[in-house]
């Protein structure tokens, strides 16, 4: 390991054993924050899964109804129906902090449903109808799962650069400091014994 090119002095000695202090308790808070932070994004990892699996069953029974419903129906009728919305939705963005990571936060404040479905009975199977309810419904869930790949994504990111932190202090920065000092440490003791030998010298002559 490569050492810092300083003077071995004592203050120089002083000052290293402060960084190599604070560089050690550093390492410690981040190896700290990365357990935490990769104990939630476990957490987080398990939540996303579960809504994917959910969203991604709903959502396939819901086309596959709507597949039907638009085979048995008229073109010009299917696109009219469907073209008008059965519900409106209003949502608060925002952020909120995870482990010192801002990440988004989705609040569904306002939901505006129809008395009904936006279309007649009479025009559409019940396919449609099965297919627009499940939609709906299911548009919260797909929300919920947004925020919470995004802020999957957004923790992996900040694990790696952490990571990188971490190492660059446990692997390079203190080993860097602790061979420093130990030369510094050295070439201190080299220069006190070489003093002692002056002065004995100096008093033999005496």
């Amino acid at each position: 390991m490569t050492r810092l090119n300083v003077n071995p002095t004592r203050m120089e000695l002083k000052k290293l054993k402060a960084r190599l202090n604070t560089a050690t308790r550093g390492h410690k808070l981040l190896k700290d924050k990365s357990d935490e932070m990769v104990r939630r994004f476990s957490s987080l990892i398990r939540k996303n899964k579960r809504l994917r699996d959910e969203v991604e069953r709903e959502l396939s029974e819901t086309l596959r109804r709507f597949s039907v419903a638009r085979s048995v129906t008229p073109a010009y009728r299917a696109e009219a129906a469907f073209s008008m919305p059965s519900a409106g939705m209003e949502a608060e963005c925002g952020t909120m902090s995870v482990m010192g990571v801002e990440v988004p936060k989705i609040e569904l404040i306002d939901e505006k449903r129809s008395d009904g479905l936006p279309y007649a009975y009479a025009e559409i199977t019940s396919e449609a109808d099965f297919s627009v309810f499940k939609a709906t419904a299911l548009l919260p869930k797909m929300v919920e799962l947004a925020e919470t790949e995004k802020t999957v994504r957004m923790l992996a990111d900040e694990i790696e650069r952490n990571k990188r932190r971490v190492n660059a202090l446990e692997y390079v920065m203190i080993p860097q400091l602790e061979e420093t000092i130990k030369y510094i440490k050295s070439k201190l003791d080299e220069n006190e014994r070489a003093a002692v030998i002056r002065l004995m010298k100096v008093k033999n002559k005496a």
